[in-house]
């Protein structure tokens, strides 16, 4: 087994993807009006209590859950695949691990925008129409419009079209792409069924509701500039905000510069030059209290670096620092206060 492709898929793209987003062609232009004429056909169809309506109750009336009792129990899980939380977060996860590794914001901006307009459209349209579901049905052929309901169309199946459709959308590759296509289809058209099987929706409701998640998926790509006016909206702020808790000493030092290190700032044979150069702009500036001299006590010289100073003494000819010791070799070190006045025998 290949751990190290493993564990390069885990890491981060050096660069985004240049994939360009998918741009509404004339193909895409011509299924979304004729998905939209077929959507307006079936709320016609189920307005004028036509032939569909007719169906729907024939297969109510069947009760393909009475029929099959055996698959019950497994599409009772299956349908979960369409409910609007555990997919969001199932496909939110995928997606948020993408935009991480991909550098990038646009596969979470799209999923976003592809839940809005659903909530958008099919919840509007839900309650507009306001259609019983077939278990609180009244009367016998009736189409049920303009009630208590809001199964019409149905959200379970437009949710399975639009979130398992979105991974076909922001494939990067074709063969990608119709893979991904093949199973948001099976999602899609198995959760459709599904509900008709345990009765919770009309034949007409899964209808209108592959109808109303196909219409989100092909309308995508009209919103892709505001998607992208987005991501640089919220990047742009992300390292604003990064830039404003950068450490002290990146915000004390210029952006570029460098701090001249100690070895270029000597002279030959590393002691310093008879005029100290100033400290370069690009160097943090230190208090007044730590680069000025300190005061000389009552009785002893002040003592200066002249130009003729001795080179600095190595680490290891230093003597070791202690609490009570101090850094100067013993020769030349200052006299106590407390020492005795008069020559050291």
């Amino acid at each position: 087994m290949r751990t190290d492709r493993i564990f390069a898929r885990l890491e981060q793209e050096p660069a985004r993807p240049l994939t360009p987003p998918p741009e509404m062609s004339g193909t895409r232009r011509a299924l979304f009006f004729t998905t939209l004429g077929l959507y307006a056909a079936i709320v016609a169809a189920v307005l004028t209590t036509s032939r569909l309506v007719r169906l729907d109750w024939q297969v109510m009336l069947f009760r393909p859950y009475k029929q099959w009792p055996e698959l019950h129990a497994f599409l009772d899980y299956f349908v979960v695949l369409g409910q609007r939380g555990p997919t969001a977060v199932l496909v939110a996860a995928w997606l948020g691990w993408r935009s991480w590794r991909q550098r990038t914001l646009r596969p979470l901006l799209v999923l976003s925008a592809s839940l809005l307009l659903l909530n958008v459209t099919v919840g509007a349209a839900k309650l507009g129409m306001g259609r019983e579901g077939p278990h609180y049905a009244n009367r016998i052929g009736a189409n049920e419009m303009f009630l208590t309901g809001d199964i019409f169309p149905s959200g379970h199946t437009a949710n399975a079209v639009v979130t398992w459709g979105i991974l076909a959308y922001l494939a990067t590759t074709p063969r990608a792409r119709r893979r991904l296509s093949v199973v948001a289809a099976v999602f899609a058209l198995g959760v459709g069924t599904t509900t008709v099987y345990i009765g919770t929706h009309w034949v007409s409701d899964v209808l209108l509701g592959w109808a109303s998640g196909l219409l989100i998926l092909l309308a995508l790509p009209w919103f892709e500039p505001l998607i992208a006016h987005v991501e640089a909206y919220l990047l742009s702020h992300w390292y604003r905000f990064r830039e404003g808790v950068a450490p002290l000493s990146a915000r004390l030092r210029p952006a570029g510069a460098r701090i001249q290190p100690v070895t270029a700032r000597l002279g030959a044979g590393g002691a310093y030059p008879a005029s100290r150069p100033e400290p370069a702009l690009s160097e943090p500036a230190l208090p007044a209290a730590l680069s000025a001299d300190p005061p000389a006590r009552a009785g002893e010289p002040r003592t200066h670096h002249p130009a003729h100073a001795r080179q600095h003494a190595a680490r290891s000819e230093r003597s070791p620092v202690t609490p009570a010791g101090s850094r100067r070799p013993y020769g030349e070190r200052t006299v106590s206060r407390t020492a005795p006045m008069g020559p050291r025998k």
